[in-house]
């Protein structure tokens, strides 16, 4: 093989790939990283576009699938490295993107994800989903689509109702949670409802999806104590960023019981300094404003004056490492929960961030809020699914109970 990677670069208007890299050097510098991993991936993209150009491929014609055959060529000269493939990634969408190609078809030419990212699209544009339930309900059709049709071509009309139960048993047994297996089956409900809505879908398989036995009412809230939660604050690590940043995030769902996905859409235009409030973009699409606690506004000044790194993105938490942009979902909150419980030494019954909102809810009971109060601060637009903490009310529960017939033994 003639191609090294450390010879004679040609000029950035030699090749069209080159052409890009300083273009991508400044996006990678604007994202917050390091001057050495800047440095790095700078080395890597005009390699990778060397390679390409030697190779003739097109700008417009530029898919994923070449970073395999890129990195495998490289492997016999250098060393593979853990980022070379998310670096690369990224290169291509900036060349797509300006390269007036498809981006979603540069990294997703299964038709599959096609007809997942259309379902999205009318999840989001005519449903009114929340961001959270629609990757929820993506991710549930994804396994769907691939389940029943592979990579080859998606053909709705061609589903069957026992192809709809068939993947439902699979993949039911493979979540091994009630709720997750209910969350698969309601969006596949709808995606099957969505079929019918494009017309290409005739006969009405959304019945066909089989129920999942999920009883209402029938857990109990896992919560740790008040002193439980003061520890956990108390441990936290406050001379970082990244401690400053997890505590505001601790302080949020322990005070005001946010949902972690709340948590990671919370932006700066949401805080509201003047009325001290804060608006909750809740499920739905919904807003609601709660108002905002001393040490809460305190902890989110803290960490805004001398935590949050400096960036374009508008959400209140970012992450701590490059690139520089907001928290990738909920399960980053919970582990920010996960990490906070260690530290502190607590064995709670679950190490989610929901931990949290269910020891909000606990307290205020035990201190005699009613369960429409508790339901105001939790935002709950459905009374009933309040009334599941009347089941660690046991002061009110012990009044009501029917004595053991002979008494105590």
């Amino acid at each position: 093989m003639t191609q090294t990677f450390e010879a004679q670069r040609p000029a950035a208007a030699e090749g069209a790939f080159l052409a890009f890299v300083p273009v991508f050097s400044e996006q990678m510098r604007s994202r917050g990283y390091a001057p050495a991993s800047l440095s790095s991936a700078t080395r890597l993209a005009q390699d990778f576009s060397t390679w390409l150009d030697q190779r003739e491929v097109c700008v417009r014609g530029v898919e994923a699938s070449v970073i395999d055959d890129y990195l495998g060529d490289r492997w016999l000269l250098r060393r593979r490295r853990r980022g070379d493939a998310f670096t690369l990634r990224e290169f291509i969408r900036l060349v797509s993107v300006n390269g007036t190609a498809d981006a979603q078809k540069s990294t997703a030419t299964a038709p599959r994800l096609h007809t997942r990212q259309k379902f999205e699209h009318y999840l989001q544009c005519e449903r009114g989903l929340a961001t959270a339930s629609i990757r929820l309900y993506g991710d549930a059709v994804g396994r769907f689509l691939e389940h029943v049709f592979g990579d080859g071509e998606v053909l709705l009309a061609e589903i069957t109702a026992a192809q709809v139960i068939r993947f439902v048993q699979f993949d039911a047994q493979r979540l091994q949670h009630s709720k997750r297996a209910k969350v698969m089956t309601s969006a596949l409900r709808s995606f099957l409802q969505y079929g019918r809505y494009l017309g290409d879908i005739r006969t009405d398989l959304h019945a066909s999806v089989p129920t999942v036995a999920n009883w209402s009412m029938s857990g109990i809230p896992r919560a740790i104590s008040a002193s439980q939660v003061h520890t956990l604050l108390v441990q936290c690590e406050r001379r970082t960023a990244t401690g400053r940043r997890d505590y505001a995030v601790l302080l949020l769902l322990a005070r005001l019981g946010l949902r972690a996905g709340e948590v990671v859409d919370l932006t700066l235009d949401d805080l509201d300094w003047h009325d001290g409030s804060i608006r909750i973009r809740g499920p739905a699409q919904r807003c609601d404003r709660l108002p905002m606690p001393a040490d809460v506004g305190a902890a989110l000044a803290d960490y805004l004056r001398d935590g949050r790194p400096a960036c374009c993105v508008r959400n209140v938490f970012i992450r701590s490492r490059a690139p520089r942009q907001g928290l990738r979902g909920p399960s980053a909150v919970s582990c920010i929960v996960f990490r906070a419980l260690r530290r502190a030494g607590i064995d709670s019954p679950c190490k989610g961030a929901h931990l949290l909102r269910h020891s909000l809810a606990t307290q205020m009971l035990g201190n005699g809020a009613s369960l429409n109060e508790i339901g105001e601060i939790l935002r709950h637009r459905n009374p009933q699914t309040t009334t599941i903490y009347a089941k660690v009310d046991l002061a009110s529960l012990h009044a009501l109970a029917i004595a053991w017939p002979g008494g105590v033994q």
